[in-house]
């Protein structure tokens, strides 16, 4: 199991590439097989991999779960809804 935990309380936890809980999360922005979108207290956060799959969203405790085969986190400090985000997001998580 790995745990990176960041300044303000954010925390993943991954088991075996697959199955993970993080925490510190406002909202789940979009997510499909390859890839979940979610804005958290550190800042947008990708991740990527295959058949991916949200099992358990607690927005109340800021927690998601997620399932499938994780490749990568990728963070950025933009946050959705500020003008010009999607083309800097689309560039930065391609």
């Amino acid at each position: 199991m790995e745990e990176i935990r960041g300044a303000k309380g954010q925390r993943i936890t991954l088991n075996n590439r697959g199955a993970g809980v993080i925490t510190g999360v406002s909202a789940v922005i979009s997510f499909d097989p390859n890839e979940v979108l979610l804005e958290t207290e550190q800042g947008m956060l990708m991740i990527k991999g295959k058949e991916l799959n949200v099992t358990k969203l607690t927005l109340e405790k800021g927690e998601v779960e997620v399932d499938g085969r994780v490749d990568s986190f990728t963070y950025s400090d933009m946050k959705p809804g500020l003008k010009g985000e999607n083309g800097f997001l689309e560039r930065l998580f391609k």
